[in-house]
């Protein structure tokens, strides 16, 4: 493992569907895994350097559905794999439902341009 962490993948989540915390820690690693296999296929560099740096995640949360898909949007527009979880409806909530966004993994102030204003969840 290096000595600093480089890199990052962030998962965005909703606080406006009410959730468990159990079900919401699901759909977070959802959108950590689909993100990681996606980068390690695209970007197989980036994911090698995050994954030997210990694989740094962090959780941050936003408002609003519309708001996940404008940081979806940018973050795409930046070069930045991106995975929108959209939940299968066979618990709590109804099928469709956006919970969450995973970016990354990517250099840190890569990411901290499209979340670096959302605060922790």
């Amino acid at each position: 493992m290096k000595g600093s962490f480089e890199h990052k993948l962030v998962v965005v989540v909703r606080e406006d569907i009410k959730i468990s915390q159990g079900k919401m820690a699901a759909q977070v690693s959802h959108a950590a895994v689909s993100c990681s296999l996606a980068a390690q296929k695209h970007d197989p560099r980036g994911f090698r350097d995050w994954f030997d740096e210990g694989q740094r995640k962090v959780v941050l949360r936003c408002g609003s559905e519309q708001e996940l898909h404008k940081l979806d949007t940018k973050a795409r527009s930046m070069g930045l794999t991106t995975s929108l979880i959209t939940d299968a409806g066979l618990t709590e909530i109804p099928s469709g439902t956006v919970t969450c966004l995973g970016i990354g993994p990517a250099k840190g102030p890569d990411i901290d341009r499209v979340t670096g204003s959302l605060p922790l969840w």
